[in-house]
């Protein structure tokens, strides 16, 4: 039995037993089933949002499975995750730097180093390089 039909019960049970409602006990005893009463209706509405708040985190929960899915289950062999990390490793250098208006890291590769600017993917801001100290530094081999 619901709390709900619990208070209508007393509620019912007082009625039948015709308090009279003029005389103090009868007034307190009023008093409690309404508050009883609205209790329960506000316990019932609780329950009803949680069960709908659980509907929606399951459907959150199964979107998120199905993301971890095509995240991690493309490398669910141990062997094939250690090729693509021997792959990473024969690949270019990655160099990073930040940018000076939004001040996020940016990632980029030798052949943007080469062009000798990038723009950043944040804000848009266009970064410029000069390689040409850097090539001066550069030890000789004839040394």
């Amino acid at each position: 039995m619901e709390i709900t039909e619990k208070v209508a019960y007393l509620k019912g049970l007082a009625e039948g037993m015709e308090l009279d409602t003029d005389k103090k006990e009868g007034k307190l005893l009023s008093a409690i089933l309404d508050v009883l009463e609205d209790i329960a209706l506000e316990i019932a509405d609780i329950e009803d949002e949680q069960a709908e708040l659980a509907e929606g985190l399951d459907v959150v929960s199964d979107d998120l499975e199905d993301v971890e899915n095509v995240v991690f289950d493309e490398y669910e062999d141990e062997d094939d995750y250690e090729e693509l990390e021997d792959e990473e490793d024969d690949g270019e250098e990655c160099y990073a730097t930040t940018c000076p208006t939004c001040e996020e890291t940016i990632y980029f590769d030798e052949s943007i180093l080469a062009d000798g600017e990038v723009v950043c993917p944040n804000c848009g801001e266009k970064l410029e390089f000069d390689l040409t100290s850097l090539d001066e530094e550069a030890p000789s081999d004839e040394e």
